[in-house]
């Protein structure tokens, strides 16, 4: 569980790297599973509640590896198409470009899980 701060995205980004790699997982999955679990606890941070909590989990399968992140708000993300001069907005266009699949779970008033999946061997 990690609380609603900035540092938050560094410190799961590399809590998943590190699990990942534990798991046998290396290469460019490891790295594109780094990057779209710092997009999503990102999007977490920016989105949800000041003072609210993260739980980030990992599972890795045979054919897949799957990131779950939750948060305290309701709201979904959805993938928007950023023009070159904006700042931010390209988190979800990521995910939704380099993982196999993605989604949100809604966890009704206690707010939502924001997920993807990565094959193990997207080299």
């Amino acid at each position: 569980m990690l609380e609603a701060r900035p540092a938050a995205a560094r410190a799961a980004r590399h809590w998943v790297m590190r699990t990942v790699a534990d798991a046998g997982v290396h290469g460019s999955s490891n790295q594109v599973i780094e990057l779209l679990a710092g997009e999503i606890v990102a999007n977490a941070v920016v989105h949800g509640p000041l003072d609210g909590e993260i739980r980030v989990r990992v599972v890795v399968l045979d054919d897949e590896v799957r990131v779950s992140v939750s948060d305290e708000s309701t709201a979904r993300p959805s993938v928007q198409r950023a023009l070159p001069t904006d700042s931010a907005g390209r988190g979800m266009v990521l995910v939704a470009a380099l993982s196999t699949a993605w989604g949100v779970e809604q966890r009704g008033p206690l707010g939502k899980t924001v997920w993807f999946s990565v094959g193990p061997d997207a080299d």
